[in-house]
């Protein structure tokens, strides 16, 4: 812990933050959501389910290095794929399968 400049080493060894717990402290312990009731119901509340669903989970094979490509992008790499298949999607309407490629 990085003591804040105002503060001696001293007074940082005399403040106890963090006591020991013992049997009796411990006998006397609650549960959070009794002691806290309203913030225990808050933490617990999702997102909750979508009135109407805009995206389907679905199992996709997708090449190894693409994937890697987008995963390193960070943090939010799969809304970036799908953004990128929905830039996408409207050339594939159009387009003509090829037998060669198509299953």
């Amino acid at each position: 812990m990085v003591k804040p400049f105002d503060i001696s080493q001293a007074d940082m060894d005399d403040v106890d933050d963090n006591p020991e717990i013992t049997a009796e402290s411990f006998a006397q312990a609650r549960p959070f959501a009794e002691v806290f009731p309203e913030l225990a119901a808050n933490m617990r509340r999702g997102r909750g389910p979508q009135k109407a669903p805009t995206k389907e989970r679905v199992t996709l094979r997708i090449d190894r290095d693409v994937l890697e490509a987008f995963r390193a992008t960070g943090d939010g790499w799969q809304t970036r794929l799908n953004e990128a298949l929905a830039k996408a999607a409207p050339a594939v309407e159009t387009a003509t399968p090829d037998p060669d490629t198509t299953r």
